[in-house]
């Protein structure tokens, strides 16, 4: 009764945008509803000033409901499928993310970008987005207004990703008999689940793939995240030696990502299941139920962008984030030339 008291507001408007969205998506495939819920969510977050009583259902929503949506995935998709993916990724993760990473640290030199700033977007940017921020930012001792910063900037590009990638994928000339080639350049090229998804749904809807490139772009992205342990510990070590103490402490319940451990559970059951003869057409559902929650995460996640909120902050930030998009974006696909997976 209480998560209902305090979430309802949020859950209704979230679904008041997704249903339609949902619908539409099915009758213009071309767009795909996740990004029509982006948009709408955008619209409606524009016209609703008052935000307060929604914002803890929406909050749950682009969050919870994401990492279930993720979840639910994993059924349906063979084990070994999962691990291939991973290790076939993996150069060009290494690749995109070491690229953020200098990017960013470049242009806070050159620019005179604040330190706690440069970090929260340049692992963000390399990542996952709102999610390696949230990591980082106690690390790092950010205040708010600097997460808040740095979060617009990301949910910007995010959102552009969303609504640019699948057809700028069509123009670089990606194979749209298979979501193959989409799905890794999504997952290492995307830096927020939320849109990583969004964008993968958007190319299996203009090619009829089922939920080829979305199966591929979520194995690749979750495999990426991972590096927030790495380098959120790397990040603890360096402000520890910088105060000359022990410095905060990583509390790693906050830092893994768990979902991923169900994720791969999920598989593990479908790995099993279809080896003592269940039909693969058992997890359909499972699936259909998957990308309404995309779209359902997708309507929130439009709706807390705040476009005017990120020009008022600056354009400083806005611009690194523009590089280190650019340059993840470009790494991505020279990397994929030189693997053979593009």
């Amino acid at each position: 009764m209480k998560f209902l008291k305090e979430n309802w507001k949020g859950l209704l408007i979230c679904l008041a945008i997704a249903v339609p969205s949902w619908f539409l998506g099915k009758r213009f495939p071309v767009i795909g509803g996740a990004v029509i819920a982006i948009i709408a969510g955008m619209i409606l977050g524009l016209i609703i000033k008052e935000k307060t009583p929604f914002e803890k259902g929406v909050k749950f929503t682009s969050k919870k409901i994401l990492q279930w949506a993720v979840i639910l995935l994993g059924f349906g998709m063979d084990l070994g499928v999962v691990l291939k993916t991973g290790a076939q990724s993996l150069p060009i993760i290494v690749s995109t993310i070491a690229t953020s990473l200098i990017i960013a640290f470049v242009l806070h030199k050159v620019l005179h970008i604040p330190s706690k700033i440069s970090t929260l977007v340049g692992v963000g940017s390399s990542i996952c987005g709102g999610s390696a921020v949230a990591a980082t930012a106690p690390v790092i001792d950010a205040d708010d207004d600097e997460v808040a910063q740095a979060i617009s900037v990301i949910f910007f590009f995010n959102v552009l990703a969303a609504l640019v990638f699948p057809y700028f994928g069509q123009v670089v000339g990606f194979d749209t008999a298979t979501g193959e080639a989409f799905g890794i350049f999504a997952g290492t090229a995307v830096n927020d689940t939320s849109s990583v998804t969004a964008a993968a749904s958007t190319w299996d809807a203009m090619w009829n793939l089922g939920s080829q490139t979305l199966d591929k772009a979520v194995t690749v992205k979750l495999t990426r995240t991972l590096a927030i342990i790495p380098i959120t510990l790397v990040l603890a070590l360096i402000r520890a030696k910088k105060n000359g103490s022990e410095g905060n402490k990583v509390c790693m319940k906050k830092v893994f990502p768990f979902f991923i451990l169900y994720f791969i559970a999920a598989s593990v059951i479908t790995t099993v299941a279809v080896s003592l003869g269940v039909s693969s057409d058992f997890f359909r559902p499972i699936k259909e139920i998957s990308k309404f929650f995309i779209v359902l995460a997708m309507a929130a996640i439009g709706f807390n962008t705040d476009i005017v909120k990120l020009v008022k902050t600056g354009g400083k930030p806005l611009a690194m984030g523009a590089c280190c998009w650019i340059g993840i974006t470009a790494v991505s696909l020279v990397v994929m030339h030189f693997t053979g997976t593009m």
